[in-house]
């Protein structure tokens, strides 16, 4: 049986500098995403659309939506298969592509984790399972571009 989940958030611009959006130049792309009994996150456009490169943006957020459930859903597997994974840290790299009508899309995510099991015997099934993460990952079953896995799995 299928079970749904809602999340829900609230998100303030915080750009208007004196004149509103009158000309694209002239506003912030500063908001505030607030998530009930969660710290606020304070985000802004990407520089290449006016943002403010020590902020958050939209696209880094997907990234990191990306590579976290890929962590968070290769650890539940790892954890029901009794593989006692040690450390994970992942570099994660996504393409943008900015189309000549003002659009644009991610057109691949490239995921490369390094995980450190705790014995050699886990190592088979420990690399096995960065396939698998897919079939359940949410957030990549969500997308309509390709999310690569190079991952490195070794013994500590």
């Amino acid at each position: 049986m299928a079970t749904q989940h809602n999340y829900t958030l609230e998100l303030e611009w915080k750009g208007n500098i004196g004149q509103g959006t009158s000309t694209y130049a002239g506003y912030s792309r500063d908001h505030l995403i607030r998530i009930a009994g969660k710290p606020d996150l304070i985000c802004t456009a990407d520089p290449t659309f006016l943002g403010d490169a020590t902020k958050h943006n939209p696209e880094d957020l997907f990234l990191a939506a990306l590579s976290a459930c890929h962590m968070l859903t290769y650890l539940a597997l790892c954890a029901r298969a009794r593989i006692n994974v040690l450390t994970y840290t992942d570099s994660a790299e996504g393409s943008l592509l900015l189309t000549p009508d003002g659009g644009g899309h991610f057109t691949e995510v490239l995921l490369k984790p390094s995980v450190v099991v705790a014995e050699e015997a886990m190592l088979k099934k420990a690399r096995h399972f960065h396939g698998e993460v897919h079939k359940y990952c949410f957030i990549a079953r969500s997308v309509n571009f390709p999310v690569r896995c190079e991952a490195s799995v070794k013994v500590s």
